[in-house]
């Protein structure tokens, strides 16, 4: 479970974040909507403890994330290519993941045989350095290294864009297998079909404030969309 409490985040005098209270419970597939600028990177850059709230607190599994690495343990993310080891080529930046957490290769190896059709034959025995991969393939390598160690939570910001339609068939296919064994899903989109289609609970963000936090059901596209049609930037 992950709860923020009086969250918040600011940047001089302006509050990019400000979440009073909310609850992701074991299990969820939860969908974070909005515009650009609207909070959702810093949200989950919080939970990661990546960046320092200005107040409040993210917790996971009870325990504040800032105060505790035991999240660690059972949370896979990516946010951006930062996460990345660029000049690694992927079989050494999987090996660098594997290592982590005590893999042997051939556990790496093995785990990784998972992904072959989500690799598209484009990832492995390449001989490139993960900068030289196109920004899909980055992308593929950042989410997989996220989910090789079988995660119990699993948090991606805009794990959709550069890939191409397959692609997005097969990661969406992959996400909701991890949902339907019980794996918690956190995952922002500017992709308001692909996230409706994943995540079975949705929250749109406006202005770093949840405006609406609804279960998914056969009109919560329609009515997303109209939303967004109204505050269009």
């Amino acid at each position: 479970m992950i709860e923020a409490h009086n969250l918040t985040k600011a940047y001089g005098n302006v509050t990019v974040l400000n979440i009073p209270q909310l609850t992701i419970g074991e299990g969820e597939s939860f969908g974070l909507v909005g515009n650009n600028g609207a909070g959702k990177t810093t949200f989950f850059s919080l939970i990661v403890d990546i960046i320092k709230a200005a107040s409040g607190s993210v917790q996971s599994r009870g325990k504040d994330v800032k105060m505790s690495d035991h999240w660690k343990a059972y949370t896979g993310s990516y946010l951006d290519e930062s996460f990345l080891v660029d000049f690694l080529t992927p079989e050494e930046y999987f090996g660098f993941i594997g290592s982590l957490h005590g893999f042997t290769p051939e556990t790496t190896r093995t785990r990784l045989q998972t992904y072959t059709d989500f690799f598209g034959g484009e990832i492995l025995g390449k001989k490139k350095f993960i900068r030289e991969l196109s920004r899909g393939n980055q992308k593929k390598v950042g989410i997989v290294g996220a989910l090789l160690p079988e995660p119990a939570t699993v948090i991606l910001d805009e794990p959709f864009p550069h890939l191409d339609p397959s692609s997005v068939i097969r990661l969406k296919r992959i996400l909701r297998e991890l949902n339907d064994k019980g794996v918690t899903l956190l995952i922002s989109s500017h992709d308001l079909n692909h996230v409706t289609e994943v995540c079975k609970r949705i929250v749109v963000l406006e202005k770093g404030i949840i405006i609406n936090d609804k279960e998914t059901n056969d009109n919560t596209l329609k009515e997303l969309e109209e939303y967004f049609a109204v505050h269009a930037d």
